[in-house]
């Protein structure tokens, strides 16, 4: 039981970054750009299969995490933010432009919440509340993220 446990933590603080100090959401966001590096690399079907295991590992870890550290949504838990980046930048070109955009966008409506982020938030328990806020911020960063580079090009 122990070592499942230390795997869960691990895994849901992205590898411990979400013990950090300040900040632990932001540098989980970084932590998303090398996925969202590996996701840009891969065809668009296999970088949908990856995004959907990775949500339902964070979704799973999420939420034990947060049953054992005894709170609703813990602040070290950041494999939420990791993938909201990646989907946040998903199907998007990898570029410096696009990864400071996209990750300047993902945590503006990550701490924003605006509907239905702020829906999700509030409305689902557990692992899924945990994650599916970030994942819907990803999808609004991305969508914002789309709309500039069609009019920049």
């Amino acid at each position: 039981m122990l070592l499942r446990r230390r795997v869960v933590i691990f895994l849901a603080t992205g590898g411990y970054i979400g013990r950090a100090p300040t900040a632990p959401g932001t540098f989980g966001a970084l932590l998303g750009l090398p996925l969202a590096f590996v996701l840009s690399r891969v065809s668009w079907v296999g970088s949908l299969a990856i995004m959907l295991v990775l949500t339902l590992v964070a979704v799973w870890s999420a939420g034990e995490a947060a049953r054992h550290l005894g709170d609703k949504d813990p602040g070290c838990i950041v494999i939420d933010e990791i993938a909201g980046m990646a989907v946040a930048l998903l199907g998007m070109p990898f570029t410096p432009v696009n990864c400071l955009a996209g990750f300047i966008l993902f945590r503006f409506f990550d701490i924003l919440k605006p509907p239905p982020v702020r829906q999700l938030d509030r409305n689902l328990g557990g692992g899924w509340g945990i994650v599916l806020d970030d994942i819907a911020a990803g999808i609004l960063a991305n969508i914002v993220l789309r709309i500039g580079n069609a009019v920049l090009n």
